[in-house]
C-alpha cells in the first residue's frame, strides 16, 4: 500500500502539493472563523458529588458569581476605610463599571455600598469589593477581558483577584508560551537540523511540515471547540505534539530519502522507498501515538477529552503531511535537497558504513556485556522511581503562577486578609433541613478537620422543585492544596434522617476529580498496554517484543514521574527554576502520561522496524539489533533533540504545569533515546536471543493473515543511475547500471566479452548473502579511477562480522542449509588475493565492490 502510495505522490507532486497546503490552509481559515473561544475549566468530573452540589446550588440561586473578581481597595496612608476621600472614589469607580457593561456585570457588592463588616479589614486598611460576572463557561472570562482595565482608581492601590483574574493570568502566560515556541523553538530546532543536514533546504523541510501541521491542528482545535468545551492548555499541547513529531517525522523521512538516494537511485524511485519504509513506520507510529492519546477519553474530564482530540488531530495530520507533502517536495527538489549546504556536513553514507558506525559500536559493546549493561541501568532506573511514591495531586489555583505575579499576590493577600471569606471556600448544600436538623448539621460540619472556622450561612430561602428547603453554607480551608480529609469528612459525617448534603466548592472539586482519575487509571493502563501490544504484534509478528517495549516504556515514565516528584513536589531546585512547589495538577500527570508512553512507543517502533528490515534481509538475532540501533540511533538522538528543544522553550514558561510538562518531557526524552534505546534494548535482547521473535503459531497465522507488516523492499539494481546525490560518500558513488539486453555491459572497466558484476546495493555488515559466491572477474583494474595507493596500505585489522559472535547454542537459530556455489564460467582469470590465502583464489563479487569502495573513500581522504 504505501509502495503504491509512494509511487503516486512521486508521479502526481504538483497535484499532492497544492492539494495539503490547500487543506491546511482551509482547516486553519475555517477554525478562526467558525470556533468558539476555549476556555479555562474542565477538570471536574461532571458525574460526582461535587457536580451533584454545583447542580443543586445553582438551579435554587443560579452560579454563585461572588468569587469571580474580588478587588482590594487601600486606604492612601493618611486615610481610613471610612473617610469619604477614599469611598467616594471607590463607589464612583464601581457604580461606572455595573452602568457601563450591563451585558458584562450582573452585580457589584462592596463596603462602599453596605458596610458589611465581612468585607473590610481595619487593621490592615482594606475594603474589599466583589464583582459578580455574567455568561457561562467560556463567556466569563470574556466578560472580565472587557472590564479589566476599567477596575483600577487613580490614587488608591487597586488588587484585582478572584477566579476570573487567576485563569486570565493563566491565560495571558500560556499564550506568552506559545508565542515563546514560535520565536525561540522553531530558529533554534532550523539551526539544529542544519547540522543534522548539513544544508539549509534539507533542513528547511521538516520545520515547513511543522508550521503547517501546527495551523491545521490548531484550525481543528477551533472547530472543535464548536462540539465541546475547549481549555485553553490544549492549544499548547497541540503546539507542542504538533510541532515535535511533525518534525520528527520529517526528519525520519528525509534522511531514508537520502539514504536511498546514497545508495544510488532516482529521485522518484528514491521517494517512493522512502514512502514504503519511512513513510510506513511513521504512519504506523502515529497510529500507536494515537491509541495511546486515545486512553484519555476513559477518564471523565472534559479538559483530557479535548486534549486527546487536539493531540490526536495533530498527530495524523503530521504524519499525513509526512508522507504526502514532504515527499511531493523531495521529488521536485531532487538532488538539489542538498542545496545551501555545508558540504564537509553532507556526507552521505550508505547503509553498510552506517551500521559500522559509533551506534553500532555502541549496540556491539551492550550485546557483547548484556548483564553488565542491564542490570546497572534498571536499577538507576527503579532508583529514580521512588521519590514518585510521595507525590502529591492537586488542582489549579494561583501558586501556578510565578511568586511576583500581580494576580498572584493580590490573591494571596486577600486569602490571608479574608480567610472567612476565600474564592475557593468549601460548600455545605443542604436539601430538606429545617431548624433543628440545619444546627446539628453544622454542628458536626465544624468538626470537619482543615476548617479556617465554622461554616456560615452564604445562601438561603429557596426551595428546589420538590419543594424543600436549599440551603448553603460554606467555610474556608486552612491548606487549600490538602483538601481530601476535610472533603471526606464531610461526604461521610452523620446527618438527620430525612435531609441531604452536598459537599461543593473547589475543594471538593479537586478532591473528587483526584478520586476519578485514580479509579480510571488502571483501565487506561490495560487499554494502552493491550493495545498497543496487539498493533505492534500485527507489525512485527512477534510477542516478546511488545510485552518487552511495555516494560521498557514503564521503567522510563515511572524514572520521569520520579524525577518530576523530587523537584516539583519536594522542592528541589524551586529557587533555579523560579517556582513554587505543591502538589501536581492530576488531570496533566495523565495526560503527561500519555504523551511520554506514546513518543516512548513512537521510537521502539522506528528502532524495531529497522530490526525487522533486517531479518527480512536475512539477518539472524544479533546482527539485526545491531543493524536496527545503527541506522535509527543517530535519527532517533536528533529526533529527540529536536523535542527536547522544543519543550525547552516551554520551560520557561510562567505557568507551573507547563514547566512540569517540559521537564518531564526532557528527562523522558534523555532517559528513552539514550539509555533505554542504545543501552538497555540491545542488551536485553542479546539476552532474549531468538526468543525475541517468538509468537504462539496460532498468532503467527492470524498476523500473516491480517497483520499491519508489509514486506520489505528488495533491492533495485534496474533502478540504480550510479548517480548519487552530491557530497556522497565512497560506495554509493560505485553504483552501475544493470546489464543492458544489447550486450554485455562492462562493469569496472571491464571489456565486452568478459563476465560481468551485476551491481546490486550492498548487503549490511554481517548479514547473510547468496550473492558472495565467487565469480570470475576482469584481472584489470577499473579505468575509470587512477590507482589509489603511491605506497604500501598499512595492516588493519579486518571489520569483524556480526555472526562471528556466536549465540549460546541454546539460542542458535537454524541455519538453511547452504545452495552449492555455481560453476566458475570461463573467462579471464579471477584476481588473486593480496593476503595469505593463497594465491588465485577467486573474490567474491560483493567483498571486491566493498574493497573498492574502501581503496576510492581512502584514495579521497589521501
Amino acid at each position: 500500500m504505501f509502495n503504491s502510495l509512494g509511487r503516486f505522490v512521486a508521479h502526481r507532486r504538483v497535484l499532492v502539493l497544492v492539494f495539503m497546503v490547500l487543506v491546511m490552509a482551509a482547516l486553519s481559515i475555517a477554525g478562526s472563523m467558525f470556533g468558539k473561544p476555549f476556555g479555562q475549566g474542565g477538570f471536574e468530573d461532571p458525574e460526582s458529588g461535587w457536580a451533584t452540589a454545583e447542580q443543586l446550588e445553582q438551579e435554587a440561586y443560579g452560579r454563585d458569581a461572588l468569587g469571580d473578581v474580588v478587588v482590594s481597595y487601600h486606604a492612601p496612608e493618611g486615610t481610613s476605610v471610612d473617610d469619604p476621600a477614599f469611598q467616594d472614589p471607590v463607589r464612583s469607580s464601581l457604580e461606572t463599571i455595573r452602568s457601563e457593561f450591563p451585558d458584562q456585570v450582573t452585580g457589584v457588592t462592596s463596603y462602599v455600598f453596605n458596610q458589611s463588616p465581612a468585607l473590610v479589614n481595619r487593621d490592615e486598611g482594606i475594603a474589599v469589593a466583589s464583582i459578580q460576572l455574567a455568561g457561562e463557561d467560556e463567556e466569563i472570562l470574556e466578560n472580565f477581558r472587557v472590564i479589566e482595565d476599567r477596575i483600577a482608581v487613580d490614587g488608591i492601590q487597586t488588587d484585582v483577584a478572584g477566579v476570573q483574574a487567576v485563569a486570565g493570568a493563566l491565560q495571558d502566560g500560556m499564550d506568552a508560551d506559545l508565542v515563546r515556541a514560535e520565536l525561540i523553538a522553531l530558529p533554534l530546532v532550523f539551526i539544529l537540523l542544519i547540522v543534522v543536514f548539513g544544508g539549509v533546504v534539507a533542513a528547511f523541510l521538516p520545520v515547513a511540515v511543522g508550521v503547517l501541521t501546527i495551523l491545521g491542528s490548531i484550525g481543528a482545535l477551533h472547530l472543535l471547540s464548536m462540539i465541546t468545551p475547549v481549555n485553553s492548555f490544549a492549544q499548547n499541547v497541540v503546539t507542542l505534539i504538533g510541532l515535535g513529531l511533525a518534525i520528527d517525522y520529517g526528519l525520519f523521512v528525509v534522511s531514508r530519502y537520502r539514504e536511498e538516494m546514497a545508495e544510488g537511485y532516482p529521485p522518484v524511485v528514491a521517494v517512493r522507498r522512502a514512502v514504503a519504509t519511512a513513510g510506513r513506520t511513521v504512519v504506523f507510529s502515529a497510529v500507536m501515538v494515537a491509541v495511546t492519546l486515545s486512553g484519555l477519553l476513559i477518564f471523565p474530564q472534559a479538559f483530557l477529552k479535548s486534549v486527546a482530540y487536539g493531540a490526536i488531530a495533530a498527530v495524523f495530520l503530521a504524519a499525513l503531511l509526512s508522507v504526502t507533502l514532504l515527499p511531493a517536495v523531495l521529488v521536485l527538489l531532487g538532488h538539489r535537497v542538498d542545496m545551501l549546504g555545508i558540504k564537509r556536513m553532507q556526507r552521505h553514507r550508505t547503509r553498510e558504513q552506517v551500521e559500522n558506525g559509533v551506534f553500532g559500536r555502541v549496540a556491539d559493546f551492550s550485546m557483547k556485556h548484556p548483564v553488565a549493561v542491564a542490570v546497572p541501568v534498571v536499577v538507576v532506573l527503579v532508583a529514580l522511581i521512588i521519590p514518585f511514591s510521595g507525590v502529591k495531586f492537586g488542582g489549579i489555583n494561583e501558586t501556578y503562577l510565578p511568586p511576583d505575579n500581580t494576580t498572584r499576590v493580590a490573591q494571596e493577600q486577600y486569602d490571608q486578609n479574608f480567610p472567612g471569606t476565600r474564592t475557593d471556600p468549601v460548600k455545605l448544600v443542604v436539601i430538606g433541613s429545617d431548624g433543628t436538623t440545619l444546627s446539628q448539621i453544622r454542628a458536626e460540619a465544624n468538626e470537619a478537620p482543615g476548617l479556617t472556622g465554622p461554616f456560615q450561612f452564604a445562601r438561603s430561602g429557596q426551595q428546589d422543585d420538590q419543594g424543600r428547603d436549599v440551603v448553603v453554607l460554606q467555610s474556608g480551608l486552612v491548606d487549600r492544596n490538602a483538601p481530601a480529609e476535610t472533603v471526606e469528612y464531610l461526604q461521610q459525617f452523620p446527618i438527620p434522617a430525612g435531609t441531604e448534603v452536598h459537599v461543593g466548592g473547589n475543594p471538593a472539586q479537586e478532591s473528587d476529580s483526584v478520586d476519578a482519575l485514580v479509579d480510571g487509571l488502571p483501565w487506561f493502563v490495560l487499554y494502552v498496554l493491550i493495545a498497543t501490544t496487539v498493533l505492534m504484534f500485527l507489525a512485527f509478528g512477534s510477542l516478546v517484543l511488545p510485552i518487552k517495549a511495555a516494560i521498557m516504556n514503564l521503567l522510563g515514565l515511572g524514572a520521569t514521574l520520579g524525577i518530576l516528584t523530587w523537584i516539583f513536589v519536594d522542592g528541589h531546585l524551586s529557587d533555579l527554576l523560579g517556582f513554587t512547589p505543591g502538589p501536581l495538577t492530576s488531570p496533566v500527570v495523565v495526560l503527561l502520561m500519555a504523551i511520554i508512553y506514546g513518543l516512548s512507543t513512537d521510537y521502539e517502533v522506528f528502532l524495531v522496524s529497522r530490526m525487522v528490515e533486517a531479518r527480512s534481509r536475512g539477518a539472524k538475532t544479533a546482527p539485526a539489533i545491531r543493524s536496527g540501533v545503527a541506522n535509527t540511533g543517530r535519527i532517533i538522538t536528533s529526533a529527540a533533540l529536536i523535542l527536547i528543544v522544543v519543550t525547552g522553550a516551554f520551560a520557561f514558561s510562567e505557568i507551573v504545569m507547563m514547566k512540569y510538562i517540559a521537564y518531564g518531557m526532557i528527562a523522558a526524552l534523555i532517559i528513552d533515546a539514550t539509555v533505554i534505546r542504545m543501552l538497555l534494548v540491545p542488551a536485553v535482547m542479546q539476552m532474549l536471543g531468538p526468543d525475541c521473535w517468538w509468537a504462539p503459531k496460532w498468532m503467527k497465522r492470524v498476523q500473516e493473515r491480517i497483520g499491519l507488516g508489509e514486506a520489505e523492499l528488495d533491492d533495485e539494481p534496474e533502478h540504480l543511475t550510479g548517480e548519487t546525490v552530491p557530497g556522497a560518500s565512497a560506495g554509493a558513488d560505485d553504483r552501475v547500471p544493470a546489464t543492458s539486453a544489447a550486450g554485455p555491459a562492462t562493469a569496472f572497466g571491464a571489456t565486452a566479452g568478459t563476465a560481468t558484476i551485476a551491481a546490486t546495493p550492498a548487503a549490511p555488515a554481517g548479514l547473510a548473502s547468496d550473492k558472495g559466491s565467487a565469480v570470475p572477474v576482469p584481472e584489470a583494474e577499473p579505468h575509470t579511477e587512477p590507482e589509489p595507493h603511491t605506497e604500501p596500505e598499512p595492516h588493519t585489522e579486518p571489520e569483524p562480522r556480526l555472526e562471528a559472535r556466536p549465540e549460546p547454542e541454546r539460542e542458535r537459530e537454524p541455519e538453511p542449509e547452504p545452495e552449492p556455489e555455481p560453476e566458475p564460467r570461463p573467462g579471464p582469470r579471477s584476481v588473486a588475493r593480496r593476503r595469505d590465502d593463497g594465491p588465485g583464489e577467486k573474490i567474491p563479487a560483493a567483498e571486491l565492490i566493498a574493497r573498492l569502495r574502501s581503496e576510492r573513500e581512502q584514495g579521497r581522504d589521501e
